[in-house]
């Protein structure tokens, strides 16, 4: 009903029509041959890498003879060579713990006696401590007693001093006797050169031969160490004539 009114195209607008739709071929001509370069490119490298492992296959027999040539000739030492290696180092290391042991027992022992030295010093110098008090008590004690043994205990007059005397005596050696000290008066005992100084010997009947006769002056013990020995007269036995006229009247 309309159609009057569409103008029929021209001869140049057909020609550029046609010109127009050549070159739209010509382009989708291009696009289809660089999309199948790109796909040929992807496929080409996506190929590559799996073909890579199979170039680098397991080594040929050439490969493994060089290996085994290149094989350290340590490697190839004779067991027999390897175990007298060790045996020797197994040796060595024996020897060296048994040295060390040695020394280790030495060192232990050593440590034990100087401990064992220690502990007696300690114990020497608490029992003798007072060896020098001890000493130097001994004189007073001398002196007390020679007082009660050249006093006359008959006189009225001096009896109740020489009784003071004796007590102070008696207390002194308790006390003494407490600290470990003990007086020595061995009148009549046998002769002990340990702990008596014999300044003469005297014959006499009445004691036997080698016995203390006399105590010139007593001594003083401190925890069994002599302080200062006994001095005595020792007696030789019988007179040779008292002896033969017992022998005479057996």
């Amino acid at each position: 009903m309309f159609n009057f009114w569409r103008k029929e195209p021209t001869r140049e607008q057909k020609m550029q029509t046609e010109e127009q739709n050549l070159q739209d071929g010509k382009n989708e001509n291009v696009a289809d041959a660089t999309n199948a370069q790109t796909q040929n490119a992807s496929a080409a490298d996506t190929a590559t890498p799996a073909q890579a492992p199979q170039e680098s296959t397991a080594p040929t027999a050439e490969s493994k003879s060089a290996e085994q040539e290149a094989t350290p000739a340590a490697e190839q030492v004779d067991p027999q060579v390897q175990i007298a290696t060790l045996r020797a180092q197994v040796e060595v290391l024996a020897k060296k713990s048994q040295e060390d042991r040695d020394r280790m027992l030495r060192a232990v022992a050593e440590a034990d006696n100087a401990r064992k030295r220690a502990e007696a010093d300690v114990e020497r110098e608490r029992k003798f401590a007072l060896e020098k008090f001890v000493k130097a008590i001994i004189p007073v004690y001398d002196s007390l007693d020679q007082a009660l043994t050249l006093s006359n205990r008959e006189d009225p007059a001096t009896k109740a001093t020489l009784d003071g005397v004796e007590n102070t005596v008696t207390l002194l050696l308790k006390e003494l006797k407490a600290m470990g000290v003990e007086c020595i008066n061995p009148q009549g005992a046998p002769f002990d050169p340990n702990q008596h100084q014999a300044i003469s010997m005297v014959p006499s009947a009445e004691v036997p031969a080698k016995h203390v006769l006399h105590v010139m002056q007593k001594g003083f013990v401190l925890n069994g160490r002599v302080v200062r020995p006994a001095m005595v007269m020792v007696s030789q036995g019988a007179p040779a004539a008292t002896a033969e006229a017992e022998n005479n009247a057996s």
